[in-house]
């Protein structure tokens, strides 16, 4: 996806996001002897698919504190803390996705200095940038990226266990190839099925699958939080009542009446529909959650195919 400007959700709440940064610097009261170097070692991730990846890693020396963690909140309406702002200003490594996902991280990042604090952006590792398709995780390429620039980050920064970091990344990618056996079976099998979405968080692995993706306009509009233009509509419920479309992925994170009726209207064409999230659900590792999605969609192709 192209032209993305993610000003829609974001720009309602930049002016409280400002008030919330200030209050938090106010808040802060940690000295400089407590950002030395502890064990484990203080990391903070944006999003909490990046900090499942960081305890996988670093194991029992790291401390992970991951900032959107509620697969039930739509992660566009958050709004930064004291809390954040001073678990950032601890921490040794930080991760994030940027590409203007989570922009209130710059905010905060620059607010709260600390020279010796490592930060890790997954969208300048895969050579993304503001105006493309932020969901990045989606991409299969993404996380092996990630994986090791943070371990590389671990071995600098606690040099004294860069034998387990490194053990760990050797166990963390060997762990992905299911899923990149299950994203290799689809494509054979289903390239070139055309598809749609009620928003591009699935983008990335319909690409990697060599699905068709119809209505981006649409989906584009209601990522931004912004109506699609009529005729976006009119082709969206077109497409799902002629079953131009093998399978509805509908965003299960953030939706609204919009979204809902084009749900709706795929049930009631006997359109299959997989439910995505932006948010890794609790008690799931990254790659059972990749996995289950990729597994629900094989099903949902199968179920039209038939």
């Amino acid at each position: 996806m192209t032209s993305i400007d993610r000003t829609g959700r974001m720009a309602r709440h930049a002016r409280a996001l400002t008030r919330r940064i200030a209050l938090a610097l106010t808040a802060l009261t940690v000295s400089t002897a407590a950002l030395a170097q502890t064990s484990p070692l203080p990391v903070v991730a944006a999003e909490n698919f990046y900090g499942d990846v960081v305890k996988q890693l670093g194991g029992a020396h790291v401390s992970v504190t991951s900032i959107l963690n509620n697969p039930d909140q739509d992660p566009h309406l958050f709004e930064a803390s004291p809390k954040t702002a001073r678990d950032l200003h601890r921490a040794a490594l930080v991760v994030y996705n940027g590409a203007d996902y989570d922009p209130w991280m710059d905010k905060l990042l620059a607010a709260s200095r600390n020279d010796k604090r490592i930060v890790i952006v997954a969208a300048e590792l895969v050579g993304k940038k503001a105006g493309d398709n932020p969901h990045l995780w989606y991409d299969p390429k993404t996380m092996p990226a990630v994986a090791k620039k943070v371990v590389d980050a671990l071995d600098r920064a606690d040099p004294a266990h860069k034998a387990d970091y490194d053990a760990n990344l050797a166990a963390f990618l060997a762990s992905l190839e299911p899923v990149e056996h299950k994203i290799d079976a689809l494509r054979a099998k289903y390239r070139g099925t055309a598809v749609t979405a009620t928003e591009p968080v699935a983008g990335y692995l319909c690409d990697a699958i060599g699905l068709t993706m119809r209505n981006a306009r649409f989906q584009l509009a209601v990522m931004n939080d912004t109506e699609p233009a009529p005729l976006d509509i009119v082709a969206f419920e077109r497409d799902l009542r002629s079953r131009q479309v093998h399978v509805l992925v509908y965003n299960a994170q953030a939706v609204t009446p919009l979204t809902r009726r084009m749900l709706e209207s795929a049930r009631a064409s006997q359109v299959p529909s997989v439910s995505v999230t932006e948010t890794e659900p609790a008690s799931t590792t990254y790659q059972q959650w990749m996995s289950t999605q990729i597994d629900a969609l094989a099903r949902a192709l199968g179920e039209r195919g038939q």
